[in-house]
């Protein structure tokens, strides 16, 4: 949904440019665990929606 929007705005040498800003500023070494993090971070936010759906109270 967003994807589109973002993707949209942004082009593919930005993309690359912002990526290359990101291996300058962090190095090689530490994407890997910014990433992790980044996927760890967003796994937990999606499960806590997931609970809050679950726990909303149900409208007949």
């Amino acid at each position: 949904m967003t994807t589109g929007i973002i993707l949209g705005v942004v082009g593919p040498w930005q993309v690359v440019i912002i990526l290359l800003v990101v291996l300058l500023l962090f190095g090689g070494k530490k994407i890997p665990e910014l990433m992790k993090g980044l996927g760890k971070g967003i796994r937990d936010f999606k499960d806590e929606m997931n609970n809050k759906e679950d726990e909303a109270p149900k409208k007949e």
